[in-house]
């Protein structure tokens, strides 16, 4: 015995054609996001290349390391899972490639417990 919806339920439900569609505007959004993260790593290494020798160059070099890591993310979202020719491609130094995933240092506080009289509490260290 087969059930089937009755007919006033079965346009309630989307259909492929309304999937497929939604499917196509996924993929299209995914290849425009991973273009501005391209542009964005294309920027930020162009920036540390024209770099005068006087300036903060570790700010610098983060800056190129955070838009590498977001364009390997963007990549690996995309099913795009290697990276050794968008490392040749784009000519990313070994100083960008060791600082991804680093982060910046923070300017929070941060705190340590101690121990004293057993009991434990926090200090603040500088």
């Amino acid at each position: 015995m087969s059930l089937r919806l009755p007919q006033n339920l079965e346009t309630a439900f989307p259909s492929d054609r309304a999937l497929n569609a939604f499917h196509g505007e996924v993929l299209a959004e995914k290849a425009a996001s991973l273009g501005r993260a391209g542009k964005l790593l294309a920027s930020k290494l162009a920036l540390l290349a024209k770099a005068a020798p006087g300036e903060d160059r570790k700010s610098l070099l983060q800056d190129a390391a955070d838009a590498a890591h977001g364009y390997f993310i963007q990549r690996e979202l995309c099913g795009l899972c290697t990276h050794q020719t968008i490392v040749k491609d784009y000519k990313i130094p070994r100083e960008v490639l060791a600082r991804i995933g680093r982060g910046r240092p923070s300017s929070r506080h941060f705190y340590e417990p101690t121990v004293s009289n057993r009991s434990e509490t926090c200090r603040e260290i500088r």
